[in-house]
């Protein structure tokens, strides 16, 4: 029996704001432009937290302070999973444990490279204030951050971000990493479904839970609800963990704009949930889009066990405009792939539009469990109506499903 090859793996680290993210994206969509790529921020494969305590607001276990452990178990799971998909090579974002740093070990299905990104005090300091953070003490403790990795790690590539522009610091990073990736990754060759779709991953054994799942059209606020619901929860005592889906997809075929590979991404979301349900998660609030009853059934395929309420949030033409309008200016999260930050007004409103029909669709296809009217509320009030719906927080901390828990 063959085993594949490692998938060729640039990870970049460093400190808060010293520009991972927006380096390895740009470091992406160059590289899918001639190779099959995937990406990665590696803060999306561990966004689960204990319940908040009067000392702490997002526990960690005693065990893997940091969730360091956790996530790069995860990152090996989605690198067999792209590798799967036909990926060539993945980028990578996120910190790493200051004193230990990446754990190779963990990462049998990655050939990995590292890079570390680091700035001057100074300057991680004003991009912080750029991010509202500029004298907290969650800043003092990026700052203290940095220092321990330039005292711990003083050695393998690194590049200094301080003054830099985005292409400049992306041309160190390349020069620092030969090149990376040279040659350009073994050549994977996907498995292929019926319908045409890449297709055979890996499956986990991903054990039985809870999950609320919220779709609808682009800029309708399944993010920011799912957010808000994420910490609504915790703060009452529910342990829980989040995904975006749209998060743990990137994956670009070379040099064309693929659809959504929900098998990937139904493969990558079993894997976040199998390492989250070994420390004992039984819940979990997804959010990302989904076109179908069919697409539905590729996820309950993907977690068998796992008893799924799909929440539809719905908003007409005028609200979804507004939002993403909103969207463009960059009022929303800081996120990787953010497609409308920054276009101009006549993309916008093409987006809009575009969202207003793929809401029409979903209203008359009736998708899913629950539908909630998102037109003109805030977000707060939207995840409340969510709540009191799912009855969350009435009883001892079980999430009620719909009668079915089944999409329609």
């Amino acid at each position: 029996m063959s085993v594949a090859a490692p998938l060729p793996v640039l990870w970049l680290y460093g400190p808060p704001a010293v520009g991972k993210t927006t380096v390895a994206w740009k470091l992406f969509t160059e590289l899918s432009r001639r190779i099959p790529t995937g990406y990665v921020d590696l803060d999306q494969l561990g966004m689960c937290f204990a319940a908040p305590t009067v000392h702490e607001s997002a526990p960690e276990p005693a065990s893997d302070p940091g969730r360091h452990r956790r996530q790069t178990r995860n990152l090996d799971l989605v690198a067999a999973n792209v590798r799967a998909a036909g990926a060539r090579c993945l980028v990578v974002s996120g910190v790493v444990d200051a004193v230990r740093g990446i754990e190779v070990d963990l990462l049998p299905n990655a050939a990995l490279t590292t890079c570390r990104l680091r700035a001057e005090p100074y300057e991680l300091r004003q991009r912080l204030a750029g991010r509202g953070r500029a004298g907290d003490e969650a800043a003092d403790q990026v700052l203290e951050y940095a220092e321990a990795l330039d005292r711990n790690h003083p050695a393998g590539p690194c590049v200094d971000t301080t003054g830099r522009s985005v292409a400049e610091v992306l041309e160190l990073v390349l020069s620092e990493t030969s090149g990376w990736p040279a040659p350009a990754g073994p050549r994977t060759t996907p498995s292929v479904a019926p319908d045409g779709t890449s297709g055979r991953y890996p499956s986990y054994p991903a054990g039985t839970g809870e999950m609320l799942w919220l779709c609808g059209a682009t800029a309708v606020g399944k993010s920011a609800v799912g957010w808000e619901i994420f910490t609504t929860v915790s703060n009452a005592g529910v342990w829980c963990g989040f995904v975006d889906l749209d998060q743990i997809g990137f994956f670009c075929p070379a040099g064309t704009r693929a659809p959504i590979d929900h098998r990937l991404r139904a493969s990558n979301l079993a894997t976040v949930w199998q390492t989250y349900r070994a420390t004992g998660l039984e819940r979990l609030i997804v959010v990302g889009p989904v076109e179908s009853a069919e697409a539905v059934r590729t996820y309950r395929e993907a977690l068998p066990s796992v008893r799924i309420t799909l929440c539809r949030l719905h908003a007409g033409r005028d609200s979804l405009t507004e939002r993403v309008m909103l969207r463009g200016r960059g009022q929303g999260p800081l996120i990787a792939g953010d497609e409308l930050k920054g276009q101009p007004a006549t993309r916008l409103r093409d987006v809009a539009d575009e969202a207003t029909a793929v809401a029409e669709a979903l209203e008359s296809a009736a998708l899913g469990d629950l539908r909630v009217d998102a037109d003109g509320r805030p977000v707060p009030d939207i995840a409340r109506g969510v709540v009191r719906q799912l009855g969350w927080l009435d009883g001892p901390g079980r999430f009620p499903l719909a009668p079915t828990g089944r999409a329609r």
